[in-house]
Order: structure tokens, then sequence, then C-alpha cells
């Protein structure tokens, strides 16, 4: 899991991938954060994407970084522990002028039964599971 922690905050930036009825649909996110040994996303509550993935937790989240790639698929299950939330936002301090931990928004998910995948085009893929 610490890999692919290292490779997200490398990367900078991830898409994610949500559906909506039968529509995929992809949006660039870039909080990522490792709270009680889990691997954690954040985004707030009022927005779309959040609303799809409370409706179905399905997710894909993909990135570059130095010539390589990571696709991981996984569950996206909601925390409501304000301390997974004082986490993130603790990591990302940017985030405390549109967040709160006890706001009524601020919505963290962790990745649940993840299988990612890093590739290049010189080296055969590692699967990392957690």
């Amino acid at each position: 899991m610490k890999q692919v922690y290292d490779f997200l905050k490398k990367a900078g930036t991830y898409y994610l991938a949500t559906t909506e009825g039968d529509q995929p649909r992809v949006r660039p996110f870039g909080t990522v954060n490792i709270f009680d040994k889990k691997l954690y996303i954040q985004t707030g509550k009022k927005k779309p994407c959040a609303q799809q993935m409370l409706k179905n937790p399905k997710i894909e989240i993909c990135a570059m970084s130095g010539g390589e790639w990571i696709r991981i698929q996984a569950l996206a299950i909601e925390d409501n522990r304000v301390e997974a939330k004082e986490s993130m936002l603790d990591a990302y301090p940017n985030l405390k002028n549109m967040y709160s931990a006890t706001d009524n928004n601020t919505l963290v998910l962790y990745l649940k039964n993840a299988t990612a995948t890093i590739s290049s085009f010189t080296g055969a893929p590692k699967v990392i599971k957690f």
C-alpha cells in the first residue's frame, strides 16, 4: 500500500473513475493519505463524484509518473470518523479553507479490496493488493 501511496504522491494528479447510471465519469484528483493502515482519498459530499461513490463504491484510479502508470481497482468506503477527516486535512492544510473535520461536507473514503497494477513499456507489471 505504501508503494501505491508513494506513486500517487509523486504523480501529483491522478484520475478517478466512477459511474453514474451506465455512464463512466472521470475527473482529476490530488488527495491521498494513509490513516489507520488504510489508503484514503477525499472530496466534498456535495460534489457529483461523492454521490456517485456513495451510490456505487466501485472505482478505478489511474496516474502516470516517470514512464510508469498505475491502475487501481477498489471499493471506496466512507469513513465518518472525525480523526480520519482531521488526518486528511492535516496532510493537505490548503483544504482547511474549504473543509473542516466537523462540517457536513468533508468526505473521506478508504480503498478496500484494492488491486493496483504498476506498468511500463519496459518491464513486467507489478500487482499490489491491499
